[in-house]
């Protein structure tokens, strides 16, 4: 279930950011950039998650760590300072967007991760 969702959530982030940077980059820059930077670590993690292995696991281990960083540091950012994103992004106000997926997510990514280092 978690490599499905990282799998949908790779293609929903990178296809949107790359409509809305190629469509409408002027309106929210910032947005749109901090989307396609999701997309990115989504990928990593959902690499790390087929791959298996102990180095997978530890590059898994830093994107989630990245991931639940970008969520609560974007999340907090669009609360405190809507006015810099006119435009959401997917961790934007905690994803919210994606019924709080991206905020349950890398902790879920975590914890099958950790699980997997000891079994």
């Amino acid at each position: 279930m978690l490599v499905l969702l990282y799998g949908v959530f790779t293609v929903g982030a990178a296809s949107r950011s790359v409509a809305q940077m190629l469509m409408k980059f002027d309106e929210a820059p910032l947005a749109y950039v901090l989307s396609a930077a999701a997309a990115c670590v989504y990928a990593v993690i959902l690499f790390s998650l087929v791959r298996g292995g102990e180095t997978a696991r530890r590059v898994g281990q830093f994107c989630c760590g990245l991931e639940l960083a970008g969520v609560l540091g974007v999340g907090t950012w669009t609360l405190v300072e809507p006015a810099a994103f006119p435009d959401a992004t997917v961790w934007s106000d905690y994803g919210m967007g994606y019924l709080f997926l991206p905020l349950i997510l890398p902790v879920a990514g975590l914890y099958w991760l950790r699980r997997a280092r000891r079994g």
